[in-house]
């Protein structure tokens, strides 16, 4: 004997079904909320150590001198002195340092933009023979250690007198950088070719397709080369202290190295107050940028 079910039937057991779901939704839940918290638990110790350093260079550069170098450690100043970064730029023409660092690193960032995209959309996008072993060829130029091409370098620009000035700093930019032309290729193989197909029926050129299709869609990785070529000029040392003499030409990374070794054991409040306002701009930056930095680096290694 056939029995039918309909609309108005009650199944035999009303609530398996919603307790198991539930169940199965618990579950899931106290799972996420368990992974959460061993992240955190894993991620908080590391960040705490990482963060310590910047708290206490902070708040030594509000502090008054006799208060630096006591037991115990005072982590809040009785009196906030905002007075030392005053002084201590009094000090120094950082204002002229300033402009010296924001000229390198801007030029710098726009130059590895250009020709990092350039390059990199030639590689990821157009056909020529020969084109995968001229790629090995920049890749293999990232494992030369910066410290071997150094005095080369050097010489070559002492040869067409380009020392003591900005050339040798904002002049290579333009040329490519490898790293970044390989992480910005690798994006550019993730986008759908597609859509430069609709576009060169429509009759777009090569570089209206970049232009109008690449560039607007890798925003991520843009600024991820963007953000990385800002740190990297703003931070750098090594490079304006070998082609830099004159000290109307000196960065923000050689007046702090300078200013330590004429007010640092002197002044530690000062000198405190002086890499804070350094450091300042780098924060800044990567917080602003931190979503694209995170998802241009993700997704630069979805395709090879």
């Amino acid at each position: 004997m056939r029995t039918t079910l309909d609309s108005k039937t009650t199944p035999l057991y009303p609530h398996a079904l919603p307790a198991d779901s539930s169940t199965f939704e618990r579950t899931k839940k106290l799972r996420q909320i368990r992974h959460m918290l061993l992240v955190y638990a894993l991620a908080l110790p590391t960040a705490i150590i990482f963060v310590l350093p910047f708290l206490w260079m902070l708040s030594t550069s509000f502090k008054a001198s006799n208060e630096i170098f006591i037991f115990p450690p005072r982590w809040i100043p009785d009196t906030l002195h905002f007075e030392n970064y005053t002084e201590a730029l009094a000090l120094a023409p950082f204002d002229l340092y300033l402009k010296n660092t924001l000229f390198v690193t801007l030029n710098n960032v726009l130059g590895n933009l250009i020709s990092c995209t350039l390059a990199a959309y030639a590689f990821a996008r157009l056909q020529a023979r020969g084109k995968n072993i001229l790629f090995l060829l920049m890749l293999a130029t990232i494992m030369l250690p910066y410290w071997v091409t150094l005095i080369p370098q050097y010489v070559l620009f002492s040869s067409i007198g380009w020392t003591n000035s900005f050339l040798p700093l904002t002049v290579p930019p333009w040329f490519g950088w490898p790293f970044f032309i390989f992480l910005l290729r690798q994006f550019f193989m993730t986008l759908p070719k597609e859509l430069e197909e609709a576009a060169r029926l429509d009759g777009a050129s090569t570089l209206g397709i970049l232009w109008h299709i690449i560039v607007p869609l890798s925003k991520p990785a843009l600024a991820t080369v963007a953000v990385l070529a800002f740190i990297g000029n703003w931070n750098n040392f090594l490079g304006p202290l070998i082609y830099l003499r004159d000290e109307d030409l000196h960065t923000l990374a050689i007046a702090v190295q300078r200013f330590r070794g004429s007010y640092g054991n002197l002044y530690y409040h000062y000198m405190m107050a002086v890499a804070v306002l350094v450091v300042i701009p780098v924060i800044a930056i990567f917080f602003i940028a931190q979503r694209f930095l995170i998802k241009g680096i993700v997704m630069t290694g979805l395709k090879t």
